[in-house]
C-alpha cells in the first residue's frame, strides 16, 4: 500500500519546496516554488504530474517558480486572495482547501508579510500536518518585514495552540543558526541541547532538520516563549533595554534580539 509523501526538495541556498504526493495515483502538489527547475527534476526522475501549488506568501523566494510550472503542466494555484494575477484560487483565513484527502484550514499569520498564510491538516491516523511557510520555523520566526511584532506574536500563538503532535513543515533550513541564538537566551534548557545536537548531527550528513513538532517548539523555540523570564531578560540585555513589562513588547525584544545577533 502505498502512503501519502511529505518530501523536501532544496532550491537556492536553504529553501525547501515541499512536495505532496497522492498515495492513489502520480499526481503530487508543492508549497512555495521559488525555483521551478529542482521541482520539474523531481517530478521527471518519480514520474510524477504536478497537479497544483500552494503558496504561504508572496515573497520571491516562495513563488518565482510558479508561472514555469503553471506552462508546464497547467497545474491549480491556490494562495493568498490579493495575488490574483498569480492564483486561480485565493484563500483567506477560515477558508478549506482538499489535496488529495487532506483538507487543509487556511490560517491567516500576518507578521513576516500580511499576506501570510499557513495550511493544517488532519492526516488519518497519523500526526497532523503544518505548513508554516516563513512564520514558523524550527527554532525560530520569520523577520517582520510587513507585519509588526504584536500581529506576528499573534500569528505564533494560532499555531502554538495547535496539536503538539501536528508535524511543521516550514521552508527554510534555518535551524542551527536559530538553535545558536536559542541557547544563547536559554542556556540551561535540556531540551533545546539535545535539540540542537539532533539537528548537527542532521546536517552533519546533509539532512533535513525538518518537520519539527509543535510540542518541540513549545519547549525550545523563544519566540513562542517571551512568558520566560530566563528568555526575555537575556533578550533585553543583549539589547542593553529594560525588559519589557507586556508579552508583546518581550517578543518584539526578543525579535530585535535576533535581528542583531
Amino acid at each position: 500500500m502505498r502512503f501519502n509523501l511529505i518530501h523536501p526538495i532544496p532550491a537556492f541556498s536553504d529553501n525547501y519546496i515541499w512536495i505532496l504526493t497522492d498515495k492513489d495515483s502520480s499526481l503530487a502538489w508543492v508549497v512555495d516554488p521559488g525555483d521551478a527547475n529542482p521541482v520539474l527534476d523531481y517530478l521527471a526522475e518519480n514520474q510524477l504530474t504536478l497537479a497544483g501549488i500552494l503558496i504561504t506568501h508572496h515573497h520571491f523566494d516562495h513563488t518565482a517558480g510558479v508561472k514555469k510550472l503553471k506552462q508546464a503542466f497547467d497545474c491549480h494555484v491556490a494562495g493568498p486572495s490579493h495575488l490574483d494575477k498569480l492564483v486561480d484560487q485565493g484563500l483567506e483565513d477560515g477558508d478549506t482547501i482538499s489535496i488529495f484527502n487532506y483538507v487543509f484550514h487556511v490560517i491567516a499569520t500576518p507578521g513576516h508579510t500580511l499576506d501570510h498564510l499557513c495550511y493544517f491538516a488532519k492526516n488519518e491516523n497519523k500526526s497532523p500536518i503544518l505548513f508554516s511557510g516563513d512564520t514558523l520555523f524550527r527554532g525560530g520566526c520569520g523577520r517582520l518585514f510587513e507585519g509588526t511584532a504584536e500581529q506576528m506574536h499573534q500569528s505564533l500563538q494560532k499555531l502554538s495552540d495547535l496539536p503538539e503532535e501536528t508535524l511543521v513543515y516550514c521552508t527554510h533550513e534555518y535551524t542551527l543558526a536559530n538553535y545558536s541564538f536559542a541557547v544563547s537566551l536559554d542556556k540551561n534548557n535540556q531540551k533545546l541541547q539535545e535539540n540542537l545536537q539532533k539537528c548537527q548531527d542532521l546536517r552533519d550528513n546533509n539532512q533535513p532538520t525538518l518537520p519539527t513538532k509543535i510540542s518541540i517548539e513549545q519547549e525550545v523555540n523563544p519566540f513562542l516563549r517571551p512568558h520566560i523570564e530566563q528568555i526575555s531578560n537575556s533578550a533585553a540585555r543583549q539589547l542593553d533595554q529594560e525588559i519589557s513589562n507586556s508579552l508583546v513588547g518581550r517578543f518584539a525584544q526578543i525579535r530585535a534580539a535576533k535581528d542583531s545577533f
